[in-house]
């Protein structure tokens, strides 16, 4: 084994060696910077990453809402419609029976009108006979 050897103050050795470890050390730092710069990164986009998140899924939340609220007036509008529909069904029955009637009372008006004449026809036969 070599034992290390005293080297003189101001030589080229111990410039070397100086150089050496100032390099070291300069790596050291810079890779300690470079590792926190890079955690720092990476903490950084993992916070854009979940404001990303939030804000699509905030509005996918907002588009399920409205949905779902689209979808309850579909279904108060179809009950809607189902019940005019049955109303207007009602209303054609209505209209339709009271247009019969009204033709009832029009048919009605005429025997009445066929059977004055003919109660006026036989009131003049029974005169005539009655005359004679």
């Amino acid at each position: 084994m070599e034992r290390p050897h005293q080297v003189e103050v101001g030589s080229l050795e111990a410039s070397l060696i100086q150089m050496i470890n100032d390099h070291n050390h300069a790596s050291i730092e810079l890779r300690e910077h470079t590792e926190k710069a890079k955690k720092e990164a990476i903490r950084s986009a993992m916070r854009v990453s979940d404001l990303l998140v939030n804000a699509v899924n905030g509005g996918v939340q907002e588009i399920f809402i409205n949905e779902k609220r689209i979808e309850m007036e579909i279904r108060a509008l179809a009950a809607t419609i189902i019940r005019f529909s049955k109303q207007t069904e009602q209303w054609f029955a209505a209209s339709h029976a009271i247009n019969n009637a009204v033709k009832e009372i029009g048919d009605f008006e005429n025997w009445m009108k066929t059977m004055e004449l003919d109660c006026k026809s036989i009131t003049a036969a029974i005169c005539n006979i009655h005359q004679t």
